[in-house]
Protein backbone atom coordinates (compact mmCIF):
# COMPACT_ATOMS: atom_id res chain seq x y z
CA UNK A 1 0.00 0.00 0.00
CA UNK A 2 1.75 3.13 -1.17
CA UNK A 3 0.96 6.81 -1.12
CA UNK A 4 0.85 7.75 -4.79
CA UNK A 5 -1.48 9.12 -7.42
CA UNK A 6 -0.65 6.95 -10.38
CA UNK A 7 -2.59 7.82 -13.47
CA UNK A 8 -1.29 9.77 -16.44
CA UNK A 9 -4.26 10.39 -18.64
CA UNK A 10 -5.12 11.78 -22.07
CA UNK A 11 -8.39 13.34 -23.21
CA UNK A 12 -11.09 11.10 -24.65
CA UNK A 13 -14.76 11.70 -25.42
CA UNK A 14 -16.79 9.10 -23.59
CA UNK A 15 -20.12 9.43 -21.89
CA UNK A 16 -22.14 7.44 -19.43
CA UNK A 17 -25.21 7.97 -17.35
CA UNK A 18 -25.60 5.31 -14.68
CA UNK A 19 -28.74 5.11 -12.62
CA UNK A 20 -27.33 2.53 -10.25
CA UNK A 21 -30.23 2.52 -7.91
CA UNK A 22 -30.95 2.34 -4.39
CA UNK A 23 -29.24 0.73 -1.65
CA UNK A 24 -26.93 -2.07 -2.18
CA UNK A 25 -30.10 -4.13 -2.58
CA UNK A 26 -28.28 -5.73 -5.46
CA UNK A 27 -25.90 -7.19 -2.91
CA UNK A 28 -28.78 -8.71 -1.00
CA UNK A 29 -28.01 -9.49 2.61
CA UNK A 30 -27.03 -13.12 3.20
CA UNK A 31 -30.33 -14.93 3.80
CA UNK A 32 -28.57 -17.34 6.16
CA UNK A 33 -27.21 -14.58 8.36
CA UNK A 34 -28.29 -14.45 11.97
CA UNK A 35 -28.75 -11.08 13.61
CA UNK A 36 -26.97 -10.29 16.87
CA UNK A 37 -24.08 -11.62 18.87
CA UNK A 38 -20.55 -10.39 19.48
CA UNK A 39 -17.08 -11.42 18.36
CA UNK A 40 -13.58 -10.91 19.72
CA UNK A 41 -10.51 -10.17 17.60
CA UNK A 42 -6.93 -9.86 18.87
CA UNK A 43 -4.05 -7.66 17.79
CA UNK A 44 -0.53 -7.32 19.17
CA UNK A 45 -0.26 -3.57 18.55
CA UNK A 46 -2.62 -0.75 19.37
CA UNK A 47 -4.51 1.12 16.70
CA UNK A 48 -2.83 4.39 15.72
CA UNK A 49 -5.92 6.30 14.58
CA UNK A 50 -9.45 5.82 13.29
CA UNK A 51 -9.47 9.06 11.28
CA UNK A 52 -10.10 8.13 7.62
CA UNK A 53 -7.96 11.06 6.44
CA UNK A 54 -4.94 9.75 8.36
CA UNK A 55 -5.16 5.97 8.85
CA UNK A 56 -3.11 4.04 6.31
CA UNK A 57 -2.23 0.59 7.56
CA UNK A 58 -3.76 -2.84 7.17
CA UNK A 59 -4.86 -3.06 10.82
CA UNK A 60 -7.07 0.02 10.87
CA UNK A 61 -8.12 -0.05 7.20
CA UNK A 62 -11.25 -2.20 7.60
CA UNK A 63 -11.98 -0.77 11.04
CA UNK A 64 -12.29 2.65 9.42
CA UNK A 65 -14.44 1.20 6.65
CA UNK A 66 -16.88 -0.07 9.29
CA UNK A 67 -17.13 3.37 10.95
CA UNK A 68 -17.32 5.51 7.81
CA UNK A 69 -18.65 5.37 4.25
CA UNK A 70 -17.63 6.91 0.94
CA UNK A 71 -19.50 7.74 -2.23
CA UNK A 72 -18.36 4.41 -3.68
CA UNK A 73 -17.43 1.01 -2.28
CA UNK A 74 -17.09 -2.60 -3.46
CA UNK A 75 -19.39 -5.58 -3.40
CA UNK A 76 -18.45 -7.46 -0.22
CA UNK A 77 -15.50 -9.81 -0.69
CA UNK A 78 -14.82 -8.61 -4.25
CA UNK A 79 -13.15 -5.85 -6.27
CA UNK A 80 -16.42 -4.94 -8.05
CA UNK A 81 -17.23 -1.24 -7.65
CA UNK A 82 -20.71 -0.07 -6.74
CA UNK A 83 -22.30 3.09 -5.31
CA UNK A 84 -22.36 3.48 -1.54
CA UNK A 85 -23.36 6.87 -0.12
CA UNK A 86 -24.01 7.78 -3.74
CA UNK A 87 -27.32 6.57 -5.11
CA UNK A 88 -26.22 7.10 -8.70
CA UNK A 89 -23.62 8.99 -10.71
CA UNK A 90 -23.12 10.58 -14.11
CA UNK A 91 -19.90 10.90 -16.09
CA UNK A 92 -19.67 13.81 -18.55
CA UNK A 93 -19.03 13.25 -22.28
CA UNK A 94 -15.39 14.38 -22.02
CA UNK A 95 -14.72 12.16 -18.99
CA UNK A 96 -13.69 15.17 -16.93
CA UNK A 97 -16.74 15.68 -14.73
CA UNK A 98 -18.46 13.29 -12.31
CA UNK A 99 -21.80 14.14 -10.69
CA UNK A 100 -23.07 12.05 -7.77
CA UNK A 101 -26.62 11.89 -6.42
CA UNK A 102 -26.56 11.12 -2.69
CA UNK A 103 -28.87 8.89 -0.73
CA UNK A 104 -31.47 10.68 1.40
CA UNK A 105 -31.74 10.07 5.11
CA UNK A 106 -28.18 8.86 5.78
CA UNK A 107 -27.26 9.84 9.34
CA UNK A 108 -23.97 10.35 11.10
CA UNK A 109 -23.52 8.57 14.41
CA UNK A 110 -24.40 11.86 16.16
CA UNK A 111 -27.86 11.78 14.55
CA UNK A 112 -27.40 14.54 11.96
CA UNK A 113 -28.24 13.86 8.33
CA UNK A 114 -25.30 13.76 5.93
CA UNK A 115 -25.44 16.09 2.91
CA UNK A 116 -23.29 17.12 -0.05
CA UNK A 117 -21.70 19.86 2.10
CA UNK A 118 -20.18 17.11 4.24
CA UNK A 119 -18.68 15.42 1.17
CA UNK A 120 -17.07 18.66 0.04
CA UNK A 121 -15.81 19.44 3.55
CA UNK A 122 -14.25 15.99 3.86
CA UNK A 123 -12.35 16.29 0.58
CA UNK A 124 -11.24 19.86 1.30
CA UNK A 125 -9.99 18.59 4.66
CA UNK A 126 -8.08 15.56 3.35
CA UNK A 127 -6.27 17.66 0.71
CA UNK A 128 -5.45 20.52 3.08
CA UNK A 129 -1.72 20.31 3.96
CA UNK A 130 -2.56 21.09 7.60
CA UNK A 131 -4.32 17.72 7.85
CA UNK A 132 -1.10 15.97 6.81
CA UNK A 133 -3.01 13.17 5.12
CA UNK A 134 -0.85 10.51 3.47
CA UNK A 135 -3.63 10.11 0.90
CA UNK A 136 -3.93 13.70 -0.30
CA UNK A 137 -2.20 12.95 -3.61
CA UNK A 138 -4.94 10.56 -4.71
CA UNK A 139 -7.13 13.61 -5.39
CA UNK A 140 -4.60 15.30 -7.67
CA UNK A 141 -6.85 15.10 -10.75
CA UNK A 142 -9.49 17.38 -9.16
CA UNK A 143 -9.38 21.01 -10.34
CA UNK A 144 -7.82 23.24 -7.75
CA UNK A 145 -5.84 20.48 -6.07
CA UNK A 146 -2.49 22.15 -6.75
CA UNK A 147 -3.66 25.42 -5.16
CA UNK A 148 -4.90 23.62 -2.03
CA UNK A 149 -1.69 21.57 -1.79
CA UNK A 150 0.37 24.76 -2.09
CA UNK A 151 -1.66 26.49 0.62
CA UNK A 152 -3.07 29.02 -1.85
CA UNK A 153 -6.70 27.93 -1.42
CA UNK A 154 -8.79 26.52 1.41
CA UNK A 155 -11.02 24.37 -0.79
CA UNK A 156 -11.01 22.40 -4.04
CA UNK A 157 -12.32 24.61 -6.86
CA UNK A 158 -13.41 21.52 -8.78
CA UNK A 159 -15.84 20.30 -6.09
CA UNK A 160 -19.27 21.95 -6.24
CA UNK A 161 -22.30 21.40 -4.03
CA UNK A 162 -25.17 21.56 -6.53
CA UNK A 163 -27.85 20.95 -3.89
CA UNK A 164 -27.98 19.08 -0.56
CA UNK A 165 -28.04 15.71 -2.35
CA UNK A 166 -25.93 16.43 -5.44
CA UNK A 167 -22.19 17.00 -5.69
CA UNK A 168 -20.11 17.59 -8.82
CA UNK A 169 -16.39 17.00 -9.41
CA UNK A 170 -14.50 18.67 -12.25
CA UNK A 171 -11.17 17.12 -13.18
CA UNK A 172 -8.16 18.45 -15.04
CA UNK A 173 -8.06 15.26 -17.12
CA UNK A 174 -10.21 12.18 -17.70
CA UNK A 175 -9.41 9.68 -14.98
CA UNK A 176 -10.71 6.11 -15.17
CA UNK A 177 -9.53 5.53 -11.60
CA UNK A 178 -11.67 8.31 -10.13
CA UNK A 179 -14.51 6.04 -8.98
CA UNK A 180 -11.92 3.90 -7.17
CA UNK A 181 -10.51 7.06 -5.56
CA UNK A 182 -13.99 7.83 -4.27
CA UNK A 183 -14.01 4.42 -2.57
CA UNK A 184 -10.71 4.65 -0.69
CA UNK A 185 -10.76 5.52 3.01
CA UNK A 186 -9.29 8.97 2.43
CA UNK A 187 -12.53 9.94 0.61
CA UNK A 188 -14.81 8.79 3.44
CA UNK A 189 -17.22 11.41 4.74
CA UNK A 190 -16.81 13.05 8.17
CA UNK A 191 -18.97 15.65 10.00
CA UNK A 192 -17.34 19.07 10.31
CA UNK A 193 -18.72 19.77 13.78
CA UNK A 194 -17.18 16.61 15.23
CA UNK A 195 -13.80 17.23 13.61
CA UNK A 196 -13.78 20.79 14.97
CA UNK A 197 -14.89 19.55 18.40
CA UNK A 198 -12.03 17.06 18.78
CA UNK A 199 -9.38 18.60 16.52
CA UNK A 200 -6.29 16.42 16.31
CA UNK A 201 -8.03 13.87 18.56
CA UNK A 202 -10.83 13.16 16.07
CA UNK A 203 -9.04 9.90 15.23
CA UNK A 204 -9.67 8.78 18.83
CA UNK A 205 -13.32 9.95 18.72
CA UNK A 206 -14.45 8.97 15.23
CA UNK A 207 -17.96 9.82 14.04
CA UNK A 208 -19.08 8.57 10.64
CA UNK A 209 -22.09 7.08 8.88
CA UNK A 210 -20.83 3.49 9.00
CA UNK A 211 -22.35 0.19 10.08
CA UNK A 212 -20.67 0.41 13.49
CA UNK A 213 -19.89 3.22 15.90
CA UNK A 214 -17.15 3.46 18.49
CA UNK A 215 -18.31 2.37 21.95
CA UNK A 216 -15.01 2.18 23.84
CA UNK A 217 -11.31 2.73 23.31
CA UNK A 218 -9.01 1.97 26.21
CA UNK A 219 -5.52 2.63 24.88
CA UNK A 220 -3.32 -0.42 24.89
CA UNK A 221 -6.17 -2.70 25.96
CA UNK A 222 -9.28 -2.74 23.78
CA UNK A 223 -11.34 -1.08 21.09
CA UNK A 224 -15.05 -1.87 20.99
CA UNK A 225 -17.50 -1.23 18.16
CA UNK A 226 -21.26 -1.46 18.59
CA UNK A 227 -23.97 -1.80 15.96
CA UNK A 228 -25.25 1.45 14.46
CA UNK A 229 -29.05 1.07 14.77
CA UNK A 230 -29.60 3.89 12.28
CA UNK A 231 -27.37 2.47 9.56
CA UNK A 232 -28.86 3.30 6.18
CA UNK A 233 -28.35 -0.20 4.77
CA UNK A 234 -31.16 -2.15 6.36
CA UNK A 235 -30.12 -5.57 7.60
CA UNK A 236 -26.50 -4.64 8.22
CA UNK A 237 -24.41 -5.09 10.20
CA UNK A 238 -25.30 -8.52 11.51
CA UNK A 239 -23.23 -8.32 14.69
CA UNK A 240 -24.19 -6.28 17.74
CA UNK A 241 -20.61 -5.83 18.90
CA UNK A 242 -17.01 -6.29 17.75
CA UNK A 243 -14.27 -6.21 20.41
CA UNK A 244 -10.61 -5.80 19.49
CA UNK A 245 -8.28 -6.94 22.27
CA UNK A 246 -4.90 -5.23 22.10
CA UNK A 247 -1.52 -6.50 23.30
CA UNK A 248 -1.99 -10.17 22.40
CA UNK A 249 1.07 -11.97 21.05
CA UNK A 250 0.10 -13.92 17.90
CA UNK A 251 1.07 -17.30 19.41
CA UNK A 252 -1.07 -16.61 22.51
CA UNK A 253 -3.92 -15.52 20.24
CA UNK A 254 -3.71 -18.81 18.35
CA UNK A 255 -3.92 -20.77 21.62
CA UNK A 256 -6.95 -18.73 22.67
CA UNK A 257 -8.61 -19.43 19.33
CA UNK A 258 -8.02 -23.15 19.84
CA UNK A 259 -9.71 -22.87 23.25
CA UNK A 260 -12.70 -21.01 21.81
CA UNK A 261 -11.90 -17.78 23.69
CA UNK A 262 -11.58 -15.55 20.61
CA UNK A 263 -12.98 -15.59 17.09
CA UNK A 264 -10.23 -14.20 14.86
CA UNK A 265 -6.48 -13.74 15.49
CA UNK A 266 -6.04 -10.39 13.75
CA UNK A 267 -2.31 -10.79 13.15
CA UNK A 268 -2.90 -14.07 11.35
CA UNK A 269 -1.24 -17.42 11.83
CA UNK A 270 2.23 -17.10 13.41
CA UNK A 271 4.85 -18.26 10.87
CA UNK A 272 6.37 -20.62 13.44
CA UNK A 273 3.00 -22.37 13.82
CA UNK A 274 1.86 -22.33 10.20
CA UNK A 275 2.92 -25.85 9.24
CA UNK A 276 1.55 -27.23 12.52
CA UNK A 277 -1.83 -25.60 11.87
CA UNK A 278 -2.02 -26.79 8.26
CA UNK A 279 -1.09 -30.35 9.29
CA UNK A 280 -3.96 -30.55 11.80
CA UNK A 281 -7.26 -31.24 9.97
CA UNK A 282 -9.34 -29.63 12.72
CA UNK A 283 -7.29 -26.41 12.70
CA UNK A 284 -6.89 -26.36 8.92
CA UNK A 285 -10.69 -26.45 8.57
CA UNK A 286 -10.75 -23.02 10.24
CA UNK A 287 -8.23 -21.51 7.82
CA UNK A 288 -9.41 -19.24 5.01
CA UNK A 289 -7.03 -18.50 2.15
CA UNK A 290 -7.37 -15.64 -0.30
CA UNK A 291 -5.37 -13.58 -2.75
CA UNK A 292 -3.88 -10.16 -2.12
CA UNK A 293 -3.36 -7.31 -4.55
CA UNK A 294 0.36 -7.92 -4.08
CA UNK A 295 3.39 -8.89 -6.15
CA UNK A 296 6.91 -9.56 -4.92
CA UNK A 297 9.57 -9.06 -7.60
CA UNK A 298 13.22 -8.60 -8.46
CA UNK A 299 14.05 -5.31 -10.17
CA UNK A 300 16.92 -4.97 -12.63
CA UNK A 301 18.32 -1.52 -13.30
CA UNK A 302 17.76 -1.22 -17.05
CA UNK A 303 20.14 1.76 -17.30
CA UNK A 304 23.06 -0.16 -15.77
CA UNK A 305 25.18 -2.72 -17.63
CA UNK A 306 24.67 -5.61 -18.12
CA UNK A 307 20.97 -5.16 -17.30
CA UNK A 308 20.62 -2.70 -20.16
CA UNK A 309 20.52 -5.83 -22.35
CA UNK A 310 17.04 -7.37 -22.56
CA UNK A 311 18.47 -10.88 -23.02
CA UNK A 312 20.23 -10.63 -19.68
CA UNK A 313 16.98 -9.61 -18.00
CA UNK A 314 15.10 -12.44 -19.70
CA UNK A 315 17.81 -14.86 -18.53
CA UNK A 316 17.31 -13.75 -14.94
CA UNK A 317 13.58 -14.43 -15.28
CA UNK A 318 14.34 -17.99 -16.42
CA UNK A 319 16.95 -18.55 -13.72
CA UNK A 320 14.64 -18.11 -10.72
CA UNK A 321 13.08 -21.22 -9.23
CA UNK A 322 9.91 -19.56 -7.94
CA UNK A 323 8.42 -22.77 -6.55
CA UNK A 324 11.42 -23.14 -4.25
CA UNK A 325 11.12 -19.53 -3.07
CA UNK A 326 7.45 -20.09 -2.30
CA UNK A 327 8.35 -23.19 -0.30
CA UNK A 328 10.71 -21.06 1.82
CA UNK A 329 7.71 -19.09 3.09
CA UNK A 330 5.65 -22.21 3.84
CA UNK A 331 3.70 -21.92 0.58
CA UNK A 332 2.02 -18.72 1.73
CA UNK A 333 2.16 -17.40 -1.83
CA UNK A 334 1.70 -18.47 -5.43
CA UNK A 335 4.40 -18.13 -8.12
CA UNK A 336 4.00 -14.94 -10.17
CA UNK A 337 4.44 -14.68 -13.93
CA UNK A 338 3.47 -11.03 -14.55
CA UNK A 339 3.38 -7.76 -12.60
CA UNK A 340 -0.35 -7.89 -11.83
CA UNK A 341 -1.59 -10.29 -9.12
CA UNK A 342 -4.29 -12.82 -10.08
CA UNK A 343 -7.09 -10.98 -8.23
CA UNK A 344 -6.45 -7.72 -10.11
CA UNK A 345 -8.60 -6.71 -13.11
CA UNK A 346 -6.40 -6.95 -16.21
CA UNK A 347 -4.52 -10.03 -15.02
CA UNK A 348 -3.99 -12.23 -18.09
CA UNK A 349 -4.91 -15.80 -17.17
CA UNK A 350 -3.57 -17.07 -20.51
CA UNK A 351 -0.12 -15.54 -20.06
CA UNK A 352 2.45 -18.18 -19.08
CA UNK A 353 5.47 -15.99 -18.40
CA UNK A 354 9.05 -17.21 -18.43
CA UNK A 355 9.61 -20.87 -17.55
CA UNK A 356 12.23 -21.92 -15.04
CA UNK A 357 14.89 -23.08 -17.52
CA UNK A 358 18.55 -23.01 -16.47
CA UNK A 359 19.84 -24.15 -19.87
CA UNK A 360 17.88 -21.48 -21.75
CA UNK A 361 18.99 -18.84 -19.26
CA UNK A 362 22.64 -19.75 -19.87
CA UNK A 363 22.07 -19.66 -23.64
CA UNK A 364 20.55 -16.15 -23.41
CA UNK A 365 23.49 -14.94 -21.33
CA UNK A 366 25.88 -16.30 -23.95
CA UNK A 367 23.94 -14.53 -26.70
CA UNK A 368 24.20 -11.33 -24.66
CA UNK A 369 27.99 -11.67 -24.53
CA UNK A 370 28.25 -13.17 -21.03
CA UNK A 371 28.94 -16.89 -21.56
CA UNK A 372 30.69 -17.06 -18.17
CA UNK A 373 28.15 -14.89 -16.39
CA UNK A 374 29.09 -11.73 -14.48
CA UNK A 375 29.32 -10.22 -11.00
CA UNK A 376 26.57 -8.01 -9.57
CA UNK A 377 24.82 -7.00 -6.34
CA UNK A 378 21.40 -7.95 -5.02
CA UNK A 379 19.91 -5.59 -2.45
CA UNK A 380 17.36 -6.89 0.05
CA UNK A 381 15.64 -5.78 3.23
CA UNK A 382 17.29 -7.30 6.30
CA UNK A 383 14.20 -8.65 8.09
CA UNK A 384 13.14 -12.29 7.90
CA UNK A 385 12.27 -13.96 5.56
CA UNK A 386 13.86 -11.59 3.04
CA UNK A 387 17.54 -12.51 3.65
CA UNK A 388 16.63 -16.19 3.19
CA UNK A 389 14.74 -15.41 -0.02
CA UNK A 390 17.67 -13.34 -1.28
CA UNK A 391 20.00 -16.28 -0.61
CA UNK A 392 17.75 -18.60 -2.63
CA UNK A 393 17.76 -16.09 -5.50
CA UNK A 394 21.55 -15.81 -5.16
CA UNK A 395 21.89 -19.59 -5.51
CA UNK A 396 19.63 -19.66 -8.57
CA UNK A 397 21.63 -16.89 -10.23
CA UNK A 398 24.90 -18.66 -9.44
CA UNK A 399 23.62 -21.75 -11.25
CA UNK A 400 23.60 -19.77 -14.51
CA UNK A 401 26.91 -17.99 -13.81
CA UNK A 402 25.64 -14.75 -12.26
CA UNK A 403 27.54 -14.11 -9.03
CA UNK A 404 25.42 -11.76 -6.93
CA UNK A 405 26.68 -10.46 -3.60
CA UNK A 406 23.81 -9.75 -1.21
CA UNK A 407 23.50 -6.28 0.32
CA UNK A 408 21.18 -6.93 3.29
CA UNK A 409 20.17 -3.51 4.61
CA UNK A 410 17.51 -1.69 6.58
CA UNK A 411 14.39 -0.87 4.61
CA UNK A 412 15.18 2.84 4.34
CA UNK A 413 18.62 2.11 2.89
CA UNK A 414 17.25 -0.27 0.26
CA UNK A 415 14.62 2.28 -0.73
CA UNK A 416 17.29 4.97 -1.00
CA UNK A 417 19.45 2.73 -3.21
CA UNK A 418 16.48 1.94 -5.45
CA UNK A 419 15.70 5.61 -5.88
CA UNK A 420 19.29 6.36 -6.97
CA UNK A 421 19.90 5.68 -10.66
CA UNK A 422 23.43 4.48 -9.90
CA UNK A 423 22.47 2.82 -6.64
CA UNK A 424 21.37 -0.80 -7.04
CA UNK A 425 21.75 -3.23 -9.96
CA UNK A 426 19.14 -5.64 -8.53
CA UNK A 427 16.65 -5.42 -5.67
CA UNK A 428 14.46 -8.07 -4.07
CA UNK A 429 11.32 -6.12 -3.19
CA UNK A 430 10.24 -8.24 -0.23
CA UNK A 431 9.02 -6.20 2.72
CA UNK A 432 8.58 -3.28 0.33
CA UNK A 433 6.68 -5.06 -2.45
CA UNK A 434 3.69 -3.45 -4.03
CA UNK A 435 0.21 -3.81 -2.55
CA UNK A 436 -2.39 -1.91 -4.55
CA UNK A 437 -4.11 1.08 -3.00
CA UNK A 438 -7.19 0.21 -5.02
CA UNK A 439 -8.07 -2.68 -7.35
CA UNK A 440 -7.19 -1.09 -10.68
CA UNK A 441 -4.35 -2.17 -13.01
CA UNK A 442 -3.07 1.39 -13.41
CA UNK A 443 -1.98 1.35 -9.76
CA UNK A 444 0.74 -1.18 -10.64
CA UNK A 445 2.09 0.93 -13.50
CA UNK A 446 2.65 4.63 -12.84
CA UNK A 447 4.80 4.57 -9.68
CA UNK A 448 6.74 1.36 -10.25
CA UNK A 449 6.97 0.77 -14.02
CA UNK A 450 6.08 4.06 -15.70
CA UNK A 451 8.40 6.89 -16.70
CA UNK A 452 6.95 9.10 -13.94
CA UNK A 453 8.36 6.73 -11.30
CA UNK A 454 11.83 6.51 -12.90
CA UNK A 455 13.08 9.60 -11.08
CA UNK A 456 15.43 10.18 -8.15
CA UNK A 457 13.63 9.05 -5.01
CA UNK A 458 10.97 7.24 -7.05
CA UNK A 459 9.72 3.66 -6.70
CA UNK A 460 10.53 2.53 -10.26
CA UNK A 461 13.71 0.80 -9.17
CA UNK A 462 14.25 -0.82 -12.56
CA UNK A 463 14.46 2.70 -14.04
CA UNK A 464 12.37 1.33 -16.90
CA UNK A 465 10.83 4.03 -19.09
CA UNK A 466 8.92 3.11 -22.24
CA UNK A 467 7.24 6.24 -23.59
CA UNK A 468 5.12 4.20 -26.02
CA UNK A 469 3.69 2.26 -23.09
CA UNK A 470 3.18 5.49 -21.15
CA UNK A 471 1.03 6.68 -24.06
CA UNK A 472 -0.91 3.41 -24.08
CA UNK A 473 -1.38 3.68 -20.31
CA UNK A 474 -2.74 7.19 -20.75
CA UNK A 475 -5.09 5.89 -23.44
CA UNK A 476 -6.29 3.10 -21.16
CA UNK A 477 -6.92 5.48 -18.29
CA UNK A 478 -8.99 7.77 -20.49
CA UNK A 479 -11.57 4.99 -20.88
CA UNK A 480 -13.73 6.22 -18.03
CA UNK A 481 -16.94 4.41 -19.02
CA UNK A 482 -17.38 1.53 -16.52
CA UNK A 483 -19.37 -0.33 -19.19
CA UNK A 484 -16.09 -0.56 -21.11
CA UNK A 485 -14.09 -1.87 -18.16
CA UNK A 486 -13.50 -5.20 -19.93
CA UNK A 487 -12.07 -3.41 -22.96
CA UNK A 488 -9.88 -1.30 -20.68
CA UNK A 489 -8.66 -4.38 -18.78
CA UNK A 490 -7.54 -5.92 -22.09
CA UNK A 491 -5.62 -2.73 -22.89
CA UNK A 492 -3.80 -3.06 -19.59
CA UNK A 493 -3.15 -6.77 -20.16
CA UNK A 494 -1.43 -5.88 -23.42
CA UNK A 495 0.67 -3.24 -21.67
CA UNK A 496 1.87 -5.70 -19.04
CA UNK A 497 2.52 -8.32 -21.72
CA UNK A 498 4.87 -5.89 -23.45
CA UNK A 499 6.54 -5.10 -20.12
CA UNK A 500 7.24 -8.79 -19.64
CA UNK A 501 8.85 -8.93 -23.09
CA UNK A 502 11.17 -6.13 -21.97
CA UNK A 503 11.62 -7.90 -18.62
CA UNK A 504 12.60 -5.04 -16.28
CA UNK A 505 11.35 -7.24 -13.44
CA UNK A 506 11.42 -10.88 -12.55
CA UNK A 507 8.05 -11.35 -10.80
CA UNK A 508 8.52 -13.98 -8.10
CA UNK A 509 5.33 -14.51 -6.11
CA UNK A 510 1.94 -13.17 -5.12
CA UNK A 511 1.41 -13.43 -1.39
CA UNK A 512 -1.69 -15.18 -0.18
CA UNK A 513 -3.56 -14.18 2.93
CA UNK A 514 -4.35 -16.82 5.52
CA UNK A 515 -6.94 -16.07 8.18
CA UNK A 516 -8.29 -18.30 10.91
CA UNK A 517 -11.76 -18.05 12.39
CA UNK A 518 -13.66 -19.76 15.18
CA UNK A 519 -16.19 -22.47 14.39
CA UNK A 520 -19.06 -20.10 15.22
CA UNK A 521 -18.20 -17.55 12.54
CA UNK A 522 -20.54 -17.41 9.55
CA UNK A 523 -20.56 -15.78 6.14
CA UNK A 524 -18.78 -16.41 2.85
CA UNK A 525 -15.06 -17.14 3.06
CA UNK A 526 -14.21 -14.17 0.86
CA UNK A 527 -15.46 -11.83 3.61
CA UNK A 528 -12.55 -13.01 5.78
CA UNK A 529 -9.95 -12.30 3.08
CA UNK A 530 -11.75 -9.32 1.54
CA UNK A 531 -9.36 -7.72 -0.99
CA UNK A 532 -10.51 -4.21 -0.04
CA UNK A 533 -11.90 -4.39 3.49
CA UNK A 534 -8.51 -5.63 4.69
CA UNK A 535 -8.23 -7.86 6.65
CA UNK A 536 -11.92 -8.66 7.34
CA UNK A 537 -15.29 -7.28 6.23
CA UNK A 538 -16.82 -6.79 9.67
CA UNK A 539 -20.10 -5.39 8.26
CA UNK A 540 -21.15 -8.66 6.61
CA UNK A 541 -19.84 -11.49 8.81
CA UNK A 542 -22.01 -13.03 11.50
CA UNK A 543 -22.08 -15.73 14.18
CA UNK A 544 -24.14 -18.89 13.94
CA UNK A 545 -24.85 -19.46 17.62
CA UNK A 546 -27.25 -16.57 18.24
CA UNK A 547 -30.28 -17.85 20.14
Amino acid sequence: MKKFLTSTVAVSALALMLGMTSVRAEDAVDPNAKQGGAITITYKDDVATLDPAIGYDWQNWSMIKSLFDGLMDYEPGTTNLRPDLAESYEIAPDGKAFTFKLRHGVKFHNGREMTADDVKYSLDRVTNPKTQSPGAGFFGSIKGYDDVAAGKAEGLAGVTVVDPYTIKFELTRPDATFLHVMAINFAHVVPKEEVEKYGADFGKHPVGTGAFKLAEWTLGQRVVFERNPDYWHKGLPHLDKVSFEIGQEPIVALLRLQKGEIDIPGDGIPPAKFQEVMADPEQKARVVEGGQLHTGYITMNTTMAPFDNVKVRQAVNMAINKDRVVQLINNRAVPANQPLPPSMPGYDKEFKGYPYDVAKAKALLAEAGHPDGFDTQLFAMNTDPNPRIAQAIQQDLAAVGIKASIQSLAQANVIAAGGDKAGAPMIWSGGMAWIADFPDPSNFYGPILGCAGAVPGGWNWSWYCNKDLDAKAAEADSVVDPAKSGERAKMWSAIYGKIMEDAPWAPVFNEQRFTMKSARMGGADNLYVDPVHIPINYDNVYVTDVQ
